[in-house]
């Protein structure tokens, strides 16, 4: 039976398993999918052996990603431009295809919710591995502007310039934010210690969409706060970990598994609904 695994540190609280069972269960595909908790030093020992005992791929979580783009022997155009690897795959000449399926999964999800990219205002908070993933995949979209904001500015700076061949993309300190956006995506970590960015108040307005890329069982404080504020529209990442890990399925099975059935059976594992 063909193995898969997703590497992390840590790692056991990961849905990927949960995810890709359903996957296979649901397109007919045998396939076993695991967890691998390695040593930050021992990863790249750890994919090696995974590979050379027959594993056909792997997905790649923090703090790993950077190291995985630099252990591949091949990448694909997304994941040179993230330059970060999630999804490694075997392929059938023996190569290591390294790729990145996270922004294909945020614009999946955005879609899903009826967002509409083309021609809209985006705000993108951060500019981290996370941002630097989302933001080819945006700017694919054609929207009328993206903005990054980052309290370190420089940072956001420095990732404006790197992707402004592919679309009107500018750097603002969160001093200088002026709106109106039609969508606001958080990407920062800065969820999961229940802290927010340093956003004013007044860019939420009632048509806004927002998007925090972190998840749980109840709202981040990111899109309570958007609420408290007026937003009606928002959504956590729980979406877009299901889309990108279909994306991640396709490279690996060549068949793209549905995904609405498998979000809201994680939905009812993570007690959601």
């Amino acid at each position: 039976m063909d193995r898969y695994l997703v590497f992390g540190h840590p790692v056991r609280h990961s849905k990927s398993p949960f995810i890709h069972t359903l996957f296979a269960r649901q397109t007919q595909q045998e396939l076993e999918y695991g967890l691998a908790e390695s040593a930050v030093d021992e990863f790249a020992q750890a994919l090696r052996t995974f590979f050379d005992q027959g594993g056909k791929g792997c997905n790649v979580t923090v703090p790993f990603k950077e190291q995985a783009f630099t252990l591949v022997d091949r990448l694909s155009p997304r994941a040179k431009r993230a330059g970060a690897v999630n999804t490694i795959k075997l392929t059938d000449d023996g190569v290591l295809l390294g790729d990145n399926t996270d922004g294909a999964g945020l614009v999946a999800d955005l879609k899903s919710h009826g967002v509409t990219l083309a021609d809209s205002r985006i705000l993108l908070l951060g500019a981290g591995g996370a941002a630097r993933g989302a933001l080819a995949p945006l700017l694919a979209e054609l929207p009328s502007e993206l903005v990054i904001a980052n309290r370190t500015h420089t940072k956001a700076q420095q990732l404006a310039a790197e992707f402004c061949d592919l679309g009107p993309v500018t750097a603002q300190t969160y001093e200088q934010l002026a709106g109106p956006f039609d969508l606001v995506i958080n990407s920062t970590s800065a969820s999961l210690q229940g802290e927010l960015p340093p956003l004013t108040p007044a860019l939420i307005h009632t048509d806004i969409a927002i998007y925090d890329m972190m998840y749980g069982a109840s709202d981040t404080a990111f899109i309570s706060w958007a609420k408290q504020h007026g937003a009606r529209q928002t959504m956590d990442g729980l979406g877009m970990l299901v889309e990108q890990a279909a994306e991640a399925f396709t490279v690996w099975r060549g068949i793209r598994p549905g995904t609405k059935q498998v979000l809201r059976e994680l939905k009812r594992n993570l007690g959601v609904i």
